[in-house]
């Protein structure tokens, strides 16, 4: 005969574990709960140890917004850029830092970056955000979300303009 303690406590963690949502491909949170440092629409969220990625190509913006942009990707992109290979496998997680373009102050032709600007971050999964091509999106300033109507303008954008390569605009750069 089972032990009415361990029932108990089995049944709660079920209830436990039904009430946890994925959130970015690298983390959960508790359904129901908006988390201060999801984005809005998506609920991505910045993933642990991204700095720590591999580089998949850098990018300078023009001005207006005068940046300099470093995408960097986890194990399931770099292995699908590598590959030549789309759609990206669910799973993928991009992220793209981007800082303000300034001049070296010790070689007068270089560029450095100055202050940060935003961090973006794709994840793919093809059944969470099958309405936006398989992908969620997350705009941060200083580690905290952007508001929704920015949020709401990253799929528009993405489907615009690079449709043709899984909604992806950047390219890997060999």
């Amino acid at each position: 005969m089972k032990s009415p303690i361990l029932v108990v406590l089995a049944a709660g963690g079920a209830v436990a574990v039904a009430g946890l949502c994925w959130l970015d491909g690298t983390s959960w949170a508790w359904a129901g709960k908006p988390s201060p440092d999801a984005s809005p629409i998506y609920g991505v969220r910045i993933p642990a140890g991204y700095r720590d990625w591999t580089l998949v190509a850098p990018a300078q913006e023009a001005a207006p917004l005068d940046e300099l942009r470093a995408t960097v990707g986890n194990r399931d992109a770099l292995k699908a850029y590598r590959a030549n290979s789309l759609p990206f496998p669910d799973g993928t997680v991009l992220v793209k830092l981007a800082w303000k373009h300034i001049p070296s102050p010790d070689l007068a032709p270089a560029s450095i970056p100055g202050a940060a600007t935003t961090v973006q971050v794709m994840v793919k999964d093809s059944k969470r955000y099958a309405a936006t091509g398989g992908w969620g999106f997350g705009r941060f300033i200083d580690g905290k979300p952007v508001d929704r109507a920015q949020h709401e303008t990253c799929f528009a954008c993405h489907a615009a303009h690079v449709k043709d390569r899984d909604y992806v605009f950047t390219r890997y750069a060999p």
